[in-house]
């Protein structure tokens, strides 16, 4: 069985199609799988030198009337011929979209020649790719339930799996986890996320809130800063007096949820799956330049009381240190945010996708 994946190039996109070639190769054995990225998504790393993969020339296109949206659509025209042309040669069975204008000529392609195609949405609010899409495919996977409120396509054709995250996530003994990073075990461990994009707010935030906290001595943070902060975060914490270690990026995130009490993060859909796989409380703040998406995201745990949201432009504000001081020294709130999570699931999600793509 041949089967082709295509996504886009944030990790939000690639980290579940990964994912779900890896179940797949398990479960089928002899499966060959091709992996379709935009040549921005050449470099994604390690997590993808097991994949076989085709690069093709897409740009995000605009509506607007400009050279560089002129470009964009060139590119896009381009990516699609190259799209036709990894299809011609590799001769599909199945094509699997995951999300963005990159995923759109493979899917249209293989639909126009009548491969079967399934596509699968992270969010619970879809996208305009995946919106579209789903009029064309023979199978929507949906990583939420409340997903299907959003797409006005035959209920039928959707099918619940849930996001699939990397086979390494793995949740061990807490204790261990603290050892990999040299922390203390009577400590409060918060593990700060600023996420890909628009990590310069969490960052400032979080660094202002626990610089002003009445009592810092029973804490200590693992801090994700991303790539462009993590110098200016590690002068910055030279001048508050508490244990951390201060990352750019970590490759093996199990460890770091493994080791922590709470987490403060952006609201993307591999960070919400994340939250309910390691069913961790913690405070949420939706990027604002995603935020129906990222705060559709963040409802489903905060409706539940796993998560507490706080808006963007509070992070500088007094309302995210008091927030954080409360549930540092509260551990009944705690508690009882961990139980918000009890039936909500992310386990065996790619395993649920494999299933369906065999299914078609």
């Amino acid at each position: 069985m041949k089967v082709l994946v295509a996504t886009g190039a944030s990790g939000g996109h690639i980290f579940p199609a990964v994912s779900f070639i890896d179940a797949l190769e398990t479960k089928h054995k002899g499966t060959d799988t091709l992996l379709v990225l935009p040549k921005r998504g050449i470099g994604s790393g390690i997590l993808l030198a097991d994949c076989k993969i085709k690069y093709i020339s897409t740009s995000t296109i605009t509506f607007s009337i400009s050279t560089a949206n002129f470009i964009a659509i060139v590119r896009f025209l381009k990516g699609t011929w190259e799209s036709l042309m990894i299809i011609l040669e590799f001769k599909p069975d199945i094509v699997v979209g995951f999300g963005s204008l990159d995923s759109i000529p493979c899917l249209l392609i293989a639909w126009l020649f009548r491969i079967k195609t399934l596509i699968h949405e992270q969010n619970v609010l879809p996208g305009r790719a995946n919106r579209l899409l789903a009029h064309f495919c023979d199978r929507v996977a949906v990583s939420f339930v409340k997903t299907k409120d959003y797409l006005n396509i035959n209920q039928k054709k959707i099918v619940v799996t849930g996001n699939p995250l990397l086979r390494q996530l793995k949740k061990i003994d807490r204790n261990t986890a603290l050892d990999s990073f040299s922390l203390s075990k009577d400590k409060f461990t918060v593990l700060v996320m600023g996420g890909s994009q628009g990590s310069r707010h969490i960052n400032s935030g979080f660094l202002n809130a626990v610089a002003n906290l009445s009592d810092i001595s029973m804490i200590q943070v693992i801090h994700l800063a991303g790539v462009g902060e993590v110098r200016e975060v590690k002068e910055v914490y030279k001048n508050i007096n508490l244990n951390h270690r201060v990352y750019d990026f970590l490759e093996n995130m199990g460890e770091a949820y493994s080791a922590s009490d709470i987490v403060i993060s952006r609201a993307g859909a591999t960070t919400i799956a994340e939250l309910i796989s390691f069913k961790l409380p913690g405070i949420v703040s939706p990027y604002p330049y995603a935020y129906a998406h990222q705060f559709e995201n963040a409802k489903v745990l905060g409706d539940r009381g796993c998560v507490i949201i706080i808006n963007d432009d509070q992070l500088e504000k007094e309302v995210f240190k008091i927030t954080l001081e409360t549930l540092i020294n509260n551990r009944d709130k705690l508690e009882s945010m961990r139980s918000g999570y009890s039936g909500l699931s992310m386990d065996g999600a790619a395993n649920l996708l494999a299933d369906a793509v065999l299914a078609l």
